[in-house]
């Protein structure tokens, strides 16, 4: 039996949409971010990579698997990196778009930095274009209801991964449970998923994750993130502790509320409205007068994706109002 043969007839597979085109179809695409990364940080081999104290612990693992050194530094209080830093020639350094709200910053990094040297890691900001530095890397999972997958634009030659990754399926479970059911049900799953990523050899995106990241329209629900974001916003701004521009906003994946209330969290997470915290192991290299531990302990991102309308945000509203 010849399996390329395209098959006819027999049971359906999973139903989707018509595809269409890949938000940034000339991306590599891998298994992960982290994996998009290690293959990048492979082909550059860059002497030290600069990286930001808050940041997921995973984006470490790939330096550390390739024995390259690790030198932190500071966010400013705008979410700008610190005067002490200074790129030498071999120096890569990687700065996160926080929150999808920090376009206006890399403009200005690529001014203060040579951009050949200069990683954004678009994690949390899925729709902002990659600008002309070394690299630009995206995490799909952060934005859309997908199993895993991660993009990778950069001016350097990388190897595409000639593996394709075949655990996808296994990672569904919560994306189903939480479909059919709650999302306290999925919930272990979803922490199960997200440790089996936890291997960062490259392997090309998986079929069942590209097809689902084909069957998206990107500007309807990019329309809808920048509407929600803005009536967040509009409620908000007078009492949030980040000033952020919103000339420059383009579908961020939350609104970040930072609020010196100790007990608006909990209240929140007792009533099923999920805000998360990024990330609780950034406070084992940071001291407490830093706004990388302000942005741990009293930031509050709020959903404003596209599964979300003004009823919903009611709900939230009436907790700060109480």
């Amino acid at each position: 039996m010849n399996l390329s043969t395209k098959a006819i007839g027999g049971y359906f597979e999973l139903e989707l949409p018509p595809p269409l085109a890949h938000l940034y179809p000339d991306a590599l695409k891998f298994q992960s971010v982290r994996a998009a990364f290690y293959a990048l940080l492979s082909a550059g081999k860059p002497k030290r990579v600069w990286m930001p104290k808050y940041i997921c612990d995973s984006m470490f693992s790939p330096l550390y698997a390739l024995g390259i050194e690790i030198v932190f530094y500071d966010l400013t209080t705008q979410f700008n990196i610190s005067d002490s830093v200074t790129l030498e020639v071999d120096d890569w350094l990687l700065y996160v778009n926080y929150f999808g709200i920090c376009n206006e910053q890399e403009l200005a990094l690529l001014k203060r930095f040579n951009p050949s040297q200069v990683i954004f890691d678009h994690a949390q900001a899925f729709y902002t274009p990659p600008l002309n530095c070394l690299a630009t890397i995206y995490s799909p999972r952060k934005f859309f209801g997908v199993p895993d997958g991660g993009f990778l634009v950069t001016q350097i030659p990388v190897i595409k991964p000639i593996e394709i990754e075949e655990k996808s399926i296994s990672r569904c479970t919560h994306l189903l449970q939480r479909l059919d059911s709650n999302p306290e049900s999925g919930y272990e799953a979803f922490k199960k998923a997200d440790l089996s990523l936890n291997d960062i050899q490259p392997r090309g995106m998986s079929n069942l994750t590209n097809r689902m990241l084909t069957s998206i329209d990107y500007e309807v629900i990019r329309n809808k993130r920048n509407a929600n974001f803005h009536l967040l916003h509009e409620k908000f701004e007078k009492i949030n502790e980040l000033k952020i521009n919103t000339e420059f906003i383009n579908s961020p994946m939350c609104y970040p509320l930072l609020i010196n209330d100790a007990t608006i969290r909990q209240r929140l997470l007792a009533n099923r409205i999920f805000v998360a915290t990024y990330w609780p192991s950034v406070l084992e290299r940071v001291s407490a007068d830093s706004i990388e531990y302000l942005l741990i302990e009293k930031c509050l991102p709020i959903p404003c994706d596209q599964r979300y309308y003004y009823e919903d945000f009611i709900r939230i509203f009436e907790f700060f109002e109480s």
